[in-house]
């Protein structure tokens, strides 16, 4: 099975569009979001039609769930601000009723094969889960969810980290960001995981993860931006994926 990942679009509706012309010409099972939809850019609204549009399963981001706060006068407009001014009523509703995480079991070889999808972490929605996150943390929370691979968003950062856990294996993947990446790499990245009935937790090399990237019109979205009451800043850091 062929499982497409995808985080953290803040309202870049060219990377999104640029995105799914990828994904439909590449073939898949299954597609789930993590989250982050809005936040950054012009498009929050354009960004949310089209997830909608398309019924894909969908969790909470920290920037979704900002929108749960009122809309207040600002001094100096934000990054957050600015969203909930452009966030109409029918895809807030939808944006702060998301659900926090969402858990899927496979059975393989007729034992469970547990993935725990969050945006931050377990922890919290806002968790920056890195590389080097310590290592019992790690297992405590997915222990707890009883998770054999753990997939989050967030960092705009992407990896794939193996952990032994006595005498099998935990998988840790951060999907990467398809509206704005932070890893000095401007293009969209999105995962692809593929499982079967070989798959196993007793097994490090179980399962079989690959980072997709692909170019789209940076200069379109960072232009967007520059136009905007959001600061250039953002547009820049779009350039040069930061």
């Amino acid at each position: 099975m062929k499982i497409i990942f995808f985080s953290d679009i803040h309202a870049n509706l060219p990377a999104l569009r640029a995105f799914f012309e990828d994904i439909d010409n590449t073939g898949y099972d299954a597609i789930y979001c993590l989250g982050d939809l809005v936040g950054y850019n012009i498009w929050p609204n354009e960004v949310v039609n089209e997830i909608r549009k398309r019924n894909i399963p969908t969790i909470m981001g920290n920037h979704d769930e900002a929108l749960l706060l009122p809309i207040a006068k600002e001094v100096e407009p934000t990054n957050r601000g600015l969203t909930r001014t452009l966030v109409n009523d029918r895809n807030r509703a939808y944006l702060i009723n998301l659900p926090r995480h969402l858990s899927l079991s496979f059975v393989t070889k007729n034992k469970p094969f547990n993935l725990l999808l969050v945006h931050g972490s377990p922890k919290a929605i806002n968790d920056y889960l890195t590389f080097d996150y310590p290592k019992d943390e790690v297992l405590n929370m997915m222990q707890s969810h009883k998770a054999d691979v753990l997939l989050c968003g967030h960092t705009h950062k992407p990896f794939h980290r193996v952990i032994k856990d006595g005498e099998s294996y935990k998988h840790v993947v951060n999907i990467g960001s398809v509206g704005k990446p932070k890893d000095s790499d401007p293009r969209i990245c999105y995962a692809i995981l593929e499982l079967d009935q070989s798959s196993s937790p007793s097994n490090s090399e179980t399962l079989e993860v690959s980072f997709k990237r692909v170019v789209y019109d940076i200069e379109k979205a960072a232009t967007a931006v520059e136009q905007s009451d959001f600061p250039n800043a953002f547009a820049e850091a779009l350039r040069i994926g930061e």
